[in-house]
């Protein structure tokens, strides 16, 4: 007869199994200043938090969303593996980011100069990724259509109209290379974890060419 501590400590490794194939989770895939960037837009975010009551701010940490879906953790290998092969065909590429903007009336955040870039970034990145994102009808990934760096978003009205009042006229200036994307992770209750770090390599596709004089048919017309 087994221990009941065995009997409780094999229950428990099964429960922990099952719970990863069976609970979703919620995924991000960001892109990530440079530190020393990092650190500056983080103290706006915190200077926003502070001066309009809005803990949100603080907590977000300073990223450029590229997708965001919810999906069964069972999926999570495959959709690692393709995003992995799909970033080494992308190079690193500069983002620069100028002032602020706003989504009326309920974000604040700041302008990305050049768009093109990033959104040829998930465009490459979703390719055979996104099949595996779908959850249900109801759940499917979003991928970003209008890139941006959040300050703060979900701001009741008083926070908006009195935020956006002061940062409209704020400059800002920064810039920084984009060589890599991050997939992070959140289950219930729980923080964003960093699940992998998707290198931009800008290796090129192979791409496999028909030889002409084939030995299976040395003529090619065929006579």
């Amino acid at each position: 007869m087994k221990h009941p501590f065995i009997i409780q400590e094999y229950l428990n490794e099964a429960e922990a199994r099952e719970e990863k194939h069976v609970l979703p989770a919620e995924y991000l895939l960001v892109l990530q200043p440079h530190e020393a960037l990092w650190n500056d837009i983080k103290f706006i975010k915190e200077k926003f938090a502070n001066n309009y009551s809005c803990e949100q701010a603080k907590k977000g940490l300073p990223h450029i969303t590229l997708t965001r879906f919810k999906q069964f953790q069972s999926t999570e290998n495959h959709i690692r593996h393709y995003l992995r092969n799909n970033a080494r065909t992308i190079a690193p590429f500069k983002i620069e980011l100028k002032d602020f903007g706003s989504f009326p009336s309920h974000t604040i955040y700041i302008n990305i100069v050049s768009k093109v870039q990033i959104m040829d970034a998930v465009k490459t990145l979703r390719q055979q990724a996104q099949k595996f994102m779908k959850l249900d009808k109801d759940n499917k990934p979003h991928f970003i259509t209008e890139p941006h760096l959040t300050i703060a978003r979900k701001l009741q009205p008083w926070q908006y109209e009195k935020g956006w009042l002061e940062y409209q006229h704020a400059n800002f200036h920064g810039r920084f290379i984009a060589d890599h994307a991050l997939l992070l992770k959140r289950k219930s209750g729980e923080y964003y974890k960093t699940v992998e770090k998707f290198m931009f390599e800008g290796v090129k596709e192979e791409v496999k060419q028909t030889n002409l004089f084939d030995v299976s048919n040395p003529d090619p017309k065929g006579s």
